[in-house]
């Protein structure tokens, strides 16, 4: 299993400020996009404003 690290991505969901903590691999904008996606399924949520950071 890859080693992975404890981030917290903030960003809006249809332009409420939200977070969520999440394990990842790199910490990319591409791999938290994801992350947000697999929780939030491909409706009609608008994403935006997205910034990820390591977890204290």
């Amino acid at each position: 299993m890859a080693q992975t690290t404890k981030y917290v991505i903030k960003y809006k969901l249809n332009g409420e400020r939200r977070f969520e903590f999440a394990q990842l691999a790199t910490g990319s904008q591409e791999e938290a996009e994801a992350a947000l996606k697999a929780i939030h399924g491909d409706g009609d949520d608008v994403l935006s404003d997205i910034s990820v950071s390591k977890a204290l």
